[in-house]
Order: structure tokens, then sequence, then C-alpha cells
């Protein structure tokens, strides 16, 4: 059982930032101190990419390690309280990354998900980068 409203859980989980967050910030001015060039949440691409880079037709989304369940990182916990909400929460989330990922690939742009404790290490960054623009 859930200690507040419906109401408040929706105030509360309204105030968790979704654009601009730290993580995405330290990948945009990486690339950018690379020379790449990028537009921000295109609305017209499925699940409106966090970052996306036209001339390559990748779109990237920067994951937080709690939201999207990074497979075992440490910040990938589960809230002991109200633990059926957050399980269905967390499949939920997981199912739409998956389906956003197919809509993508199948208008021919590459998906990149670089996860929040990934943004402190700029060579696993650029190493994802050019794995997945070889690809092309």
């Amino acid at each position: 059982m859930d200690r507040v409203s419906r109401e408040k859980r929706s105030e509360i989980m309204s105030l968790v930032a979704q654009k601009n967050t730290k993580p995405e910030m330290i990948v945009r001015k990486f690339l950018h101190s690379l020379g790449f060039r990028y537009r921000l949440h295109r609305k017209d691409l499925p699940g409106k990419p966090d970052i996306v880079l036209p001339k390559y037709k990748l779109a990237i989304f920067v994951h937080g390690c709690f939201w999207h369940r990074h497979p075992g990182c440490k910040k990938s916990t589960i809230p002991s309280t109200n633990r059926e909400y957050w399980l269905k929460k967390f499949r939920d989330n997981i199912e739409r990354d998956k389906k956003v990922q197919k809509e993508l690939k199948e208008l021919n742009w590459l998906p990149l998900v670089i996860w929040e404790c990934e943004t402190f290490d700029s060579d696993a960054i650029i190493e994802k980068i050019d794995d997945i623009l070889k690809m092309k």
C-alpha cells in the first residue's frame, strides 16, 4: 500500500526531470567538444530521443539506470515499499524502450542507449558511438 494518495504520487513523480538532466548535459557537452552537431528531443521520432545526430541517423537516449533498469548496475534497485507498483512501472518502462528502439530501426535510424553511470567515462561513450556508426 502506498503511503500517499494517487494525486500526491503523481505530483511527486512530475518533479522528476525528464529533459536536460545532468547525465544528458554531460553527453551533450562531450559530443559538442568532439565536433558533433545535434538536435534535441525530436518529437517527430519515436520516443523523442534526447540527442539526435541527423547526419548519421543516430538517436541517442541517455537513460537513468534506476528508471530504465540498467542490468547489473548498483543504481538499479527496487524500492522496498509498494513493490508491486514499482515492478509494474519498471516492466512498462522496459517494454516501452524496446518498442521505441524497434520503431526507430524500422525507420532506418540507429538507436543508442547511454546509461547514466556511463556518462562519467568518456572513453566508453566514444566507443559506443564509434561501434554503432560502424554499423551504418
